[in-house]
Protein backbone atom coordinates (compact mmCIF):
# COMPACT_ATOMS: atom_id res chain seq x y z
CA UNK A 1 0.00 0.00 0.00
CA UNK A 2 2.65 2.46 1.11
CA UNK A 3 4.37 1.91 -2.33
CA UNK A 4 1.41 2.41 -4.31
CA UNK A 5 1.51 6.17 -3.22
CA UNK A 6 4.99 7.26 -2.52
CA UNK A 7 5.20 6.13 -6.50
CA UNK A 8 2.01 8.28 -7.53
CA UNK A 9 2.32 11.13 -5.49
CA UNK A 10 5.62 11.07 -3.49
CA UNK A 11 5.04 11.90 -0.01
CA UNK A 12 6.78 11.12 3.15
CA UNK A 13 4.94 8.59 4.94
CA UNK A 14 7.13 8.42 8.28
CA UNK A 15 4.63 11.16 8.76
CA UNK A 16 1.40 10.53 7.24
CA UNK A 17 -1.75 9.44 9.01
CA UNK A 18 -3.84 6.68 6.62
CA UNK A 19 -6.97 6.33 7.18
CA UNK A 20 -8.29 2.49 6.96
CA UNK A 21 -12.12 3.04 5.79
CA UNK A 22 -12.92 6.63 4.43
CA UNK A 23 -16.81 7.23 3.05
CA UNK A 24 -17.17 10.13 0.59
CA UNK A 25 -19.78 11.73 0.45
CA UNK A 26 -21.63 14.79 -1.29
CA UNK A 27 -25.24 15.05 -3.26
CA UNK A 28 -25.82 13.17 -6.76
CA UNK A 29 -23.13 14.42 -9.33
CA UNK A 30 -20.48 15.58 -7.29
CA UNK A 31 -18.16 12.79 -8.12
CA UNK A 32 -18.55 10.69 -5.13
CA UNK A 33 -17.83 7.53 -6.77
CA UNK A 34 -14.97 8.70 -9.03
CA UNK A 35 -12.85 10.09 -6.21
CA UNK A 36 -13.74 6.96 -4.45
CA UNK A 37 -12.43 4.67 -7.24
CA UNK A 38 -8.84 7.18 -7.37
CA UNK A 39 -8.29 6.95 -3.66
CA UNK A 40 -8.62 3.25 -4.07
CA UNK A 41 -6.15 3.14 -6.39
CA UNK A 42 -3.68 5.51 -5.21
CA UNK A 43 -4.33 3.45 -1.64
CA UNK A 44 -4.33 0.23 -3.04
CA UNK A 45 -7.46 0.17 -1.21
CA UNK A 46 -11.07 -1.91 -1.95
CA UNK A 47 -13.86 -0.23 -2.31
CA UNK A 48 -17.12 -0.32 -1.09
CA UNK A 49 -19.97 1.06 -3.58
CA UNK A 50 -23.18 1.92 -4.24
CA UNK A 51 -24.47 0.54 -6.98
CA UNK A 52 -27.35 2.43 -7.93
CA UNK A 53 -28.11 0.83 -10.88
CA UNK A 54 -29.07 -2.21 -9.18
CA UNK A 55 -31.55 -0.17 -7.98
CA UNK A 56 -34.86 -1.78 -9.86
CA UNK A 57 -36.72 1.45 -8.62
CA UNK A 58 -34.62 4.36 -9.15
CA UNK A 59 -35.53 5.23 -12.92
CA UNK A 60 -38.58 5.14 -11.90
CA UNK A 61 -38.09 7.61 -9.18
CA UNK A 62 -36.63 9.76 -11.31
CA UNK A 63 -39.97 9.85 -13.32
CA UNK A 64 -42.40 10.12 -10.39
CA UNK A 65 -40.65 10.70 -7.31
CA UNK A 66 -43.66 10.97 -5.31
CA UNK A 67 -45.32 7.27 -5.83
CA UNK A 68 -41.51 5.53 -6.15
CA UNK A 69 -40.06 7.61 -3.39
CA UNK A 70 -40.43 4.74 -0.48
CA UNK A 71 -39.68 1.80 -2.32
CA UNK A 72 -36.49 3.94 -3.49
CA UNK A 73 -35.18 4.94 -0.42
CA UNK A 74 -35.90 1.18 1.43
CA UNK A 75 -34.07 -0.24 -1.25
CA UNK A 76 -30.91 1.90 -0.65
CA UNK A 77 -30.95 1.66 3.01
CA UNK A 78 -30.75 -2.02 2.93
CA UNK A 79 -28.57 -2.23 -0.34
CA UNK A 80 -26.09 -0.09 1.84
CA UNK A 81 -26.45 -2.04 5.06
CA UNK A 82 -25.96 -5.37 3.48
CA UNK A 83 -22.62 -3.88 2.33
CA UNK A 84 -21.51 -3.19 5.10
CA UNK A 85 -22.82 -5.89 7.32
CA UNK A 86 -20.41 -7.97 5.02
CA UNK A 87 -17.88 -5.40 6.26
CA UNK A 88 -18.42 -5.96 9.67
CA UNK A 89 -18.56 -9.59 9.14
CA UNK A 90 -15.23 -10.20 6.81
CA UNK A 91 -11.57 -10.88 8.29
CA UNK A 92 -9.94 -8.23 10.19
CA UNK A 93 -7.20 -8.63 8.17
CA UNK A 94 -8.35 -8.07 4.71
CA UNK A 95 -7.69 -4.68 2.49
CA UNK A 96 -8.91 -1.72 3.95
CA UNK A 97 -11.66 -0.12 1.91
CA UNK A 98 -12.86 3.44 0.72
CA UNK A 99 -16.74 3.82 -0.24
CA UNK A 100 -18.93 6.06 -2.17
CA UNK A 101 -21.69 6.15 0.73
CA UNK A 102 -22.11 6.59 5.17
CA UNK A 103 -25.53 5.16 5.75
CA UNK A 104 -26.23 7.70 8.72
CA UNK A 105 -26.80 10.25 5.73
CA UNK A 106 -29.83 7.92 4.09
CA UNK A 107 -32.48 9.51 6.28
CA UNK A 108 -31.32 12.81 4.39
CA UNK A 109 -32.79 11.65 1.08
CA UNK A 110 -35.66 10.18 3.04
CA UNK A 111 -36.67 13.54 4.63
CA UNK A 112 -37.03 14.79 1.22
CA UNK A 113 -39.24 12.05 -0.79
CA UNK A 114 -41.35 10.55 1.95
CA UNK A 115 -44.47 11.75 3.07
CA UNK A 116 -44.94 12.22 6.79
CA UNK A 117 -46.58 8.52 7.10
CA UNK A 118 -43.95 7.09 5.07
CA UNK A 119 -40.98 8.66 6.99
CA UNK A 120 -42.20 7.10 10.22
CA UNK A 121 -42.25 3.60 8.35
CA UNK A 122 -38.85 4.63 7.19
CA UNK A 123 -37.38 5.67 10.55
CA UNK A 124 -39.00 2.58 12.27
CA UNK A 125 -36.79 0.45 9.77
CA UNK A 126 -34.15 2.32 9.63
CA UNK A 127 -33.94 2.81 13.72
CA UNK A 128 -33.28 -1.04 13.70
CA UNK A 129 -30.91 -2.15 11.42
CA UNK A 130 -28.74 0.96 12.19
CA UNK A 131 -27.06 -0.47 15.41
CA UNK A 132 -23.38 -1.91 15.18
CA UNK A 133 -22.41 -1.33 11.92
CA UNK A 134 -18.67 0.11 11.26
CA UNK A 135 -17.68 3.44 11.45
CA UNK A 136 -15.20 5.36 8.84
CA UNK A 137 -11.92 6.46 9.78
CA UNK A 138 -12.53 9.72 7.48
CA UNK A 139 -15.73 11.17 6.06
CA UNK A 140 -15.11 13.23 3.22
CA UNK A 141 -18.14 15.32 2.20
CA UNK A 142 -17.76 17.23 -1.15
CA UNK A 143 -19.42 20.58 -1.77
CA UNK A 144 -20.25 22.19 -4.95
CA UNK A 145 -22.85 24.58 -6.53
CA UNK A 146 -26.61 23.21 -7.67
CA UNK A 147 -25.45 24.98 -11.10
CA UNK A 148 -22.54 22.93 -10.76
CA UNK A 149 -23.77 19.70 -9.88
CA UNK A 150 -26.73 19.68 -12.70
CA UNK A 151 -23.97 20.78 -15.41
CA UNK A 152 -21.98 17.70 -14.08
CA UNK A 153 -25.34 15.73 -13.99
CA UNK A 154 -26.23 16.40 -17.62
CA UNK A 155 -22.81 15.88 -18.92
CA UNK A 156 -22.77 12.46 -17.48
CA UNK A 157 -25.16 11.48 -20.31
CA UNK A 158 -26.66 8.95 -17.34
CA UNK A 159 -30.41 7.83 -19.31
CA UNK A 160 -31.81 7.42 -15.83
CA UNK A 161 -30.80 10.74 -14.26
CA UNK A 162 -32.03 12.62 -17.58
CA UNK A 163 -35.14 13.88 -15.55
CA UNK A 164 -33.93 15.31 -12.43
CA UNK A 165 -34.07 19.09 -12.10
CA UNK A 166 -32.06 22.04 -10.50
CA UNK A 167 -34.95 22.25 -7.68
CA UNK A 168 -34.74 18.73 -6.75
CA UNK A 169 -30.71 18.82 -6.76
CA UNK A 170 -31.20 22.41 -4.93
CA UNK A 171 -33.42 20.21 -2.00
CA UNK A 172 -30.45 17.72 -1.71
CA UNK A 173 -27.96 20.70 -1.95
CA UNK A 174 -29.58 22.54 0.76
CA UNK A 175 -30.30 19.22 3.36
CA UNK A 176 -26.57 18.39 2.85
CA UNK A 177 -24.75 21.36 5.34
CA UNK A 178 -27.29 20.34 7.84
CA UNK A 179 -27.10 17.39 8.35
CA UNK A 180 -23.03 17.77 8.26
CA UNK A 181 -23.74 20.39 10.72
CA UNK A 182 -24.51 18.16 13.44
CA UNK A 183 -22.36 15.16 12.10
CA UNK A 184 -19.71 14.60 14.72
CA UNK A 185 -19.41 10.42 14.82
CA UNK A 186 -15.92 10.28 12.75
CA UNK A 187 -13.07 13.08 11.34
CA UNK A 188 -14.81 15.10 8.57
CA UNK A 189 -12.69 16.72 5.49
CA UNK A 190 -15.38 19.56 4.17
CA UNK A 191 -13.82 19.92 0.39
CA UNK A 192 -14.84 22.73 -1.95
CA UNK A 193 -15.37 21.26 -5.00
CA UNK A 194 -16.59 24.54 -7.06
CA UNK A 195 -12.79 25.08 -9.08
CA UNK A 196 -11.16 22.70 -9.46
CA UNK A 197 -11.73 19.10 -11.48
CA UNK A 198 -11.02 15.48 -9.15
CA UNK A 199 -12.26 13.39 -11.75
CA UNK A 200 -9.52 14.71 -14.41
CA UNK A 201 -7.42 17.23 -13.12
CA UNK A 202 -4.48 14.91 -11.92
CA UNK A 203 -2.79 18.08 -9.96
CA UNK A 204 -5.69 18.71 -8.10
CA UNK A 205 -6.52 15.45 -7.11
CA UNK A 206 -3.12 14.99 -5.67
CA UNK A 207 -2.72 17.68 -3.75
CA UNK A 208 -6.22 16.58 -1.90
CA UNK A 209 -4.91 13.62 -1.33
CA UNK A 210 -1.50 15.06 0.22
CA UNK A 211 -3.88 17.02 2.78
CA UNK A 212 -5.96 14.11 3.55
CA UNK A 213 -2.46 12.46 4.87
CA UNK A 214 -1.80 14.82 7.09
CA UNK A 215 -5.21 15.20 8.80
CA UNK A 216 -6.07 14.32 12.69
CA UNK A 217 -9.14 14.45 14.53
CA UNK A 218 -11.99 16.51 14.04
CA UNK A 219 -13.15 18.71 11.76
CA UNK A 220 -11.64 20.11 8.46
CA UNK A 221 -12.20 23.05 5.49
CA UNK A 222 -10.66 22.42 2.30
CA UNK A 223 -11.00 25.36 0.03
CA UNK A 224 -8.50 25.04 -2.64
CA UNK A 225 -7.94 26.90 -6.07
CA UNK A 226 -7.66 25.24 -9.85
CA UNK A 227 -4.04 24.10 -10.56
CA UNK A 228 -3.06 25.75 -13.57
Amino acid sequence: MQQAISNELEFDLSTASIPHYIAIEGPIGIGKTTLAKRLAESFNYETLLEDAEENPFLERFYQDRRSNALPTQLFFLFQRMRKLQDLRQGDIFQPVRVSDFLIEKDPLFARITLDENEYRLYQTVYDNIIEDLPKPDLVIYLQAPTDTLYERVQTRGNAIERPIDQAYLQQLNDAYPQFFYHYDDTPLLIVNTSEINLAQGNDDYQNLVKYILQLKTGRHYYNPHPTQ
